[in-house]
């Protein structure tokens, strides 16, 4: 289905027992729910069984107005009692079912979330999206629709077979008939669907990610005239998404003909036996009568079963999506090591994208406690590739990195982003308060913690302009923020994480002319005391780092200070010939 290293999907197995697992942390309202569910199906047999007793009253002439009216008054009460029940079973289950959702979405999120990026980046971001958001609806709207009238159904189909089976065994024996179609109807359609739904799941998430790449590339697409291509992906996508849905109702309209079938025999079967038992004195017409009613209220529960369970395959399709998130490697815990003052260090270090070429090769670094090397080059020599690698955000092909003598592999991850931090050119507002913004690694932190982290990255000025202060809402549907504003609240979220080591990916790069002091002195500002890797966008950045690397092919062809490598003529004089010139 597609090229990608989607993320696992778990077995039946898995995803019962967690969902399981999930589901009896709330067990009591679940208990509720499956006891007003046997109410419910108690109820349904009421009615045909007092139709029929009206019936025998009638024909034999021995019953009065008044016995009929109160035997219809139980058929009234019977199903008040069945409609509250109803409810109130639906009311019970959501209380169970949602919460337990709601908890593996946001464990689903936080495994996704621990895993290395460029893990995350071979199944793209269509393939976690879609799980966190189709997926979840799928399985919710099953909650909530779907699971009630599918128990429903079958609480249903149970009373009413033993409620033929009270009228007369022959009578249940004829409704039985129908039950090898039904199973013939099944296990033609289960092998079949599955694997169906597994594939709409799939091109949904396909589509998803071809949506979500031509959103975030938008503007460079236009810019350089390929718009056109995004679109045709995503219409190759969605017509792939469309064809495996239009293909799963063609499946079931040829269930719907295998289902109707069974019910012709099995309404035939029980009418033909009712005769042949009233014609015998074995029954009476009443009884009879009962028996039609409750095999012909068997049509819609054992059509729901069966439709219903056709949306059960989905959601379980959906939820063994999100169960095999869980599946993924989980993070060690925190050895509680910190690494304060490392020396990092890349010995022999390459990385290719797949079978591509090499785009970082022989990269030999050592970076010192509290040095700032800058990386310089142009576009395409490898600097961000070496910057995701620092950053362990990339798992290089070949060689080594190590921070304090250990390698990043045998570091807890939890260690790991503590000692690191990432920013890159592309930083992300999220849709919450100024103060959750900056103290989202360390929600722990007082609110003078966050200020001084706001005062570091020289943005506390306009922080505290905003109509509430920290408490300002920003990002999505919040209070609108410049590019250099968002990459100043991703220096000061750096600030106040207070890592070792830091990696700035061309961090100050969006900002214009006006913007761009300020950010190079709150970056140098938020530098201060720690180790950092620095990809400069400005060579004016790069000039103050204590050491300049220049990239070209994804090799380090230079190394020194500014002065050095001005005086030797070389590449990087060049580059600062150029720029200087502007």
């Amino acid at each position: 289905m597609t090229a990608r290293a989607i993320l696992p999907i778990a077995d039946p197995a898995t995803t019962t027992r967690r969902a399981w697992r999930l589901l009896r942390r709330h067990r009591r309202p679940l208990v509720g729910s499956v006891l007003l569910f046997a109410l419910v199906g108690l109820s349904g047999v009421v009615p045909p069984y007092v139709l029929g007793t009206i019936v025998d009253l009638v024909q034999d002439g021995t019953g009065s107005r008044g016995q009929v009216l109160a035997l219809a008054a139980v058929i009234v009460v019977s199903a008040l009692v069945g409609g509250a029940a109803t409810a109130a079973s639906a009311a019970l289950l959501a209380r169970a079912a949602n919460p337990a959702l709601a908890e593996l979405r946001e464990d689903v999120l936080d495994r996704a979330l621990h895993q290395d990026a460029e893990r995350l980046e071979q199944a793209g971001t269509g393939d976690v999206m879609s799980r966190v958001g189709d997926d979840v609806r799928a399985i919710s709207e099953s909650l909530d629709n779907a699971v009630p009238e599918f128990v429903r159904a079958v609480v249903a189909i149970v009373f009413t077979m033993f409620g033929l089976l009270v009228l007369d065994w022959r009578l249940a024996l004829a409704g039985l008939a129908a039950g090898p179609f039904y199973l013939v109807a099944l296990r033609w359609y289960l092998p079949r669907s599955a694997p169906y739904y597994r594939r709409e799941r799939i091109a949904q998430g396909e589509r998803a990610e071809a949506l979500m790449a031509g959103i975030h590339g938008a503007p460079t697409l236009r810019a350089l005239g390929r718009h056109h291509l995004a679109l045709q992906r995503i219409d190759h996508h969605s017509r792939a998404a469309l064809v495996q849905a239009v293909d799963v109702y063609a499946l079931l309209t040829r269930l719907f003909g295998r289902i109707n079938l069974a019910e012709w025999v099995g309404l035939t079967a029980v009418l033909v036996t009712g005769f042949l038992l009233v014609r015998d004195d074995a029954v009476t017409v009443g009884a009879a009568t009962a028996a039609a009613l409750y095999f012909h209220r068997l049509f819609n529960p054992i059509g729901a079963v069966l439709l219903i369970f056709d949306q059960i395959q989905a959601a379980g399709a959906s939820l063994a999506r999100l169960v095999g998130v869980l599946e993924l490697p989980e993070p060690r815990p925190s050895s509680e090591v910190v690494l304060r003052q490392p020396v990092l260090r890349l010995t022999g270090v390459a990385h290719r994208y797949g079978d591509g070429p090499d785009v970082v090769r022989d990269v030999d670094l050592t970076i010192a406690p509290g040095e700032h090397v800058a990386v310089v080059g142009s576009t395409g020599a490898g600097k961000t590739t070496l910057a995701s690698i620092v950053a362990g955000q990339v798992i290089p092909s070949h060689g080594e990195v190590t921070v304090a003598g250990r390698p990043y592999g045998a570091i807890p991850s939890v260690d790991l982003r503590r000692a690191l931090a990432l920013v890159s050119q592309e930083v992300h507002v999220f849709a919450t308060t100024v103060r959750e913004n900056v103290a989202m690694s360390r929600p722990e932190l007082s609110d003078d913690d966050v200020w001084a982290a706001l005062r570091v990255a020289r943005c506390a000025g306009w922080v505290a302009a905003l109509p509430d202060g920290l408490q300002t809402r920003v990002g999505h549907l919040g209070h609108p923020l410049s590019a250099a504003q968002g990459q100043q609240l991703a220096l000061a979220r750096v600030a106040a994480h207070d890592p070792s080591i830091v990696v700035l990916d061309e961090a100050t790069a969006e900002a214009g002319s006006s913007g761009a002091r300020d950010l190079d002195l709150a970056a140098r500002a938020v530098l201060e005391g720690r180790s950092a890797l620095i990809v400069a966008h400005r060579l004016s950045q790069a000039r103050y780092a204590d050491r300049i690397l220049v990239m070209e092919h994804g090799r380090i062809v230079e190394d020194g200070t500014h002065d050095a490598l001005v005086a030797r003529a070389g590449r990087y004089a060049q580059l600062w010939s150029a720029w200087s010139a502007r």
